[in-house]
C-alpha cells in the first residue's frame, strides 16, 4: 500500500512489516490501551465509560503530546482486525456507552474490516487530533456515530511550530464539515449519552490565548448549533514540550479565565473543564501487556 491516508500525502509504502510514512505505522494496528475510559466530556464517558481504543502513533506529533509515549514512540502491542472485533464485544459485555477509536487516522482500512466482523450496537466514536483528510472520512461514513475532533490552532505560524502543520487550520475545518454532513446536529438521550453528533474539543495553551480566541471565533462564525464546544484546560508539558519556553509551564488562571469568558460570550454550547484536569493523573496508564489483552 502506499499510503495517502492522512493530509500528510506521503504516498509511503506501508506493509505488514514496513512502514515509511511520516506516522512510521505498517498497515497492521498497533494499540497501547484497551479498557473503559471514563475522563472524556459527560456525554460520552457518562456512568459506564466510554469504550476507549488507544492506537499507537499519530500523523500529527504535536511537541506537547501527553500521549508522546504512544503517539511519537508508536510503543504498544499489533492487532488484528479479527482481534479488534472481539475487544469491541469485551467492551459492549461491560456496559460502556460507546467505542472510542483514539487516534484511529492511520489504521483506517482495519478498522473498516474489524466493523465488517462484528459493529457494535452502541455507537462509534472517532477521536481524532482534527488533522483529517476529509476523502478519508468519507470511508466511515455510516460507520461512526460520533466525532470529537480537536481543534488545536487558529494560527498556523503555531501549527507550524508545535505539530509540522502549516495547512491544519484549513485541514480540520474541512473535516469537522464533512464530519457534520455525516452525523448532523448534536444528539443526547434522555440520560445525558451522547447518540450521534459532533463535539469540538480545544485545548488552550499557555502564552496563546490568542490562538484560542481566534478558534472560538472560527467555531462560532462556522459551526454555531451545529456542534458542542469542548474548551479543555488541562494542559501539562509534556513530550518534547521543555524544548519551547513559551510551553513549559501550566496555564495560569488568568489564562483559563480569559477565554472561558469569551466562550461564554459567544454563547458556544458545551462543555469546560476544570483546570484541577491538568494533573499527570489523568494521563492513562500505558501498562503494554496488561491493557491490551482479550
Amino acid at each position: 500500500m502506499l499510503c495517502n491516508l492522512c493530509p500528510r500525502n506521503c504516498n509511503a509504502e506501508r506493509t505488514d512489516k514496513i512502514g515509511n510514512g511520516f506516522c512510521k505505522s505498517t498497515l497492521t494496528p498497533r494499540v497501547a490501551r484497551i479498557a473503559p475510559h471514563f475522563w472524556e466530556e459527560p456525554c460520552i464517558s457518562g456512568t459506564m465509560g466510554s469504550g476507549a481504543v488507544f492506537f499507537s502513533g499519530c500523523h500529527l506529533k504535536c511537541v506537547f503530546c501527553q500521549n508522546y509515549e504512544i503517539s511519537a514512540l508508536n510503543n504498544g502491542r499489533e492487532i488484528t482486525p479479527s482481534e479488534l472485533a472481539e475487544n469491541y464485544k469485551r467492551l459492549e459485555e461491560q456496559g460502556v456507552h460507546n467505542i472510542n477509536l483514539v487516534s484511529a487516522c492511520h489504521f483506517i482500512p482495519a478498522v473498516i474490516e474489524s466493523f465488517e466482523i462484528y459493529k457494535p450496537r452502541i455507537p462509534i466514536v472517532y477521536n481524532s487530533s482534527g488533522y483529517e483528510k476529509a476523502e478519508t472520512l468519507k470511508m466511515l461514513d455510516g460507520l461512526v456515530d460520533i466525532y470529537l475532533p480537536d481543534f488545536k490552532y487558529s494560527d498556523n505560524n503555531l501549527a507550524t511550530e508545535y505539530s509540522f502543520a502549516p495547512d491544519y487550520c484549513r485541514t480540520a475545518q474541512s473535516a469537522i464539515d464533512e464530519m457534520i454532513r455525516q452525523v448532523g446536529n448534536p444528539v443526547i438521550n434522555a440520560d445525558g449519552i451522547m447518540q450521534k453528533g459532533v463535539i469540538v474539543r480545544h485545548l488552550i495553551l499557555p502564552n496563546h490565548t490568542k490562538n484560542s480566541i481566534g478558534v472560538l471565533d472560527i467555531l462560532k462564525e462556522r459551526y454555531d448549533g451545529k456542534i458542542l464546544v469542548s474548551l479543555m484546560g488541562q494542559y501539562i508539558p509534556h513530550g518534547r514540550a521543555d524544548r519551547f519556553e513559551k510551553l513549559s509551564r501550566k496555564i495560569t488562571k488568568r489564562e483559563y479565565k480569559k477565554v472561558a469568558d469569551y466562550l461564554l460570550e459567544l454563547e458556544l454550547d458545551g462543555f469546560m473543564q476544570e483546570l484541577t484536569s491538568a494533573d499527570e493523573k489523568y494521563i492513562p496508564n500505558w501498562d503494554f501487556d496488561n491493557n491490551t489483552k482479550l
